[in-house]
């Protein structure tokens, strides 16, 4: 049974990666041509880029790791773990910010409050955006110090006997858990509170439409649900990544740990898609490139598929 929970662990974790890393090489691609090409991207597009980039850095840090969980291969393992939890460390910090950065930015863009201060913090979105992420990177040095001290500690294996390995173990063990928590809660409620924010201000725009007479299909309307159904879907994933990585943290038996790899894995791989599908180019790109690759298989030529124009950008 052990056994079965591993290998349907592992099936699942290499699907994952391969859409996950998909999805992610796509959205960078696709921006990435366009720039080639002398095309102005916007904030959102270029936050999108560096966001797919640090995912494809995270998938294969995590692919890493679950390939010397599966293999056991101890002579490497020694000499490469702290550069996998490092690099780790690093992707996983730039993932989880800069989707926090895109939560804000579609908060910044398209909610409508009369408050000086968001105004002002909208008129200097760019600013906003630049600012939170350097101040993240000042984040990430004491952390990747703290982790690298902590995993060198852990990996001594010739410090006293059994018994005090095992405390140091359990000691390093707890203090990683308390970093990674309190540094990644921050980002978590900072994405929370954009969530509640959009909603009050779907109310609000609900409640005016209501008062004019207007329907509630209008084009802001649907913005605001798009940009709703983004950040919620990052929020619902990053707490599921979030919980995954604390169990697999504490218990150290192989399926567990392939398990909550298999189900952290969701968050990287399947909220690229659903960014795809909420950003208006991608979409259509991604419609198109599926439409071309499927009549190349019948040898016919393609039709042009109708696109929605409402898609949030």
């Amino acid at each position: 049974m052990v056994n079965v929970l591993a290998n349907i662990a592992s099936i699942l974790i290499i699907v994952e990666l391969v859409i996950g890393n998909f999805a992610n090489v796509f959205i960078a691609l696709v921006n990435c041509i366009d720039l080639i090409n002398g095309q102005r991207i916007s904030s959102a597009d270029g936050i999108l880029s560096a966001l797919a980039v640090s995912r494809i850095g995270l998938l294969w840090a995590i692919s890493i790791n679950w390939y010397f969980t599966v293999f056991n291969s101890d002579i490497y393992r020694k000499q490469t773990e702290i550069i996998i939890r490092i690099a780790w460390a690093v992707t996983n910090h730039l993932s989880t910010w800069l989707a926090t950065s895109l939560s804000i930015f579609y908060l910044l863009k398209i909610a409508n409050f009369s408050n000086f201060v968001f105004l002002y913090l909208k008129k200097k979105e760019r600013s906003v955006i630049l600012v939170i992420m350097l101040g993240t990177l000042m984040l990430l040095f004491p952390h990747l110090v703290i982790a690298s001290i902590l995993e060198t500690m852990q990996m001594n294996e010739n410090i006293g006997n059994v018994t005090q390995n095992t405390k140091l173990k359990d000691i390093t063990n707890f203090l990683n858990m308390t970093a990674f928590t309190l540094l990644n809660s921050i980002p978590f409620f900072i994405s929370l509170i954009c969530v509640l924010l959009l909603i009050y201000s779907l109310c609000k725009h609900l409640r005016r439409m209501r008062l004019h007479g207007k329907g509630s299909q209008d084009p802001s309307t649907k913005v605001l649900v798009k940009a709703l159904q983004t950040v919620i879907s990052f929020l619902l994933l990053l707490a599921l990544y979030f919980v995954s990585l604390t169990i697999s943290g504490w218990n150290s038996k192989k399926p567990v740990m392939l398990l909550c790899h298999a189900a952290g894995l969701l968050y990287p791989s399947s909220h690229s898609f659903v960014l795809i599908w909420g950003n208006k180019k991608l979409k259509e790109t991604f419609v198109s490139v599926f439409w071309q690759a499927r009549w190349c298989l019948k040898e016919r030529k393609p039709p042009s598929p109708q696109m929605n124009n409402n898609d949030t950008r």
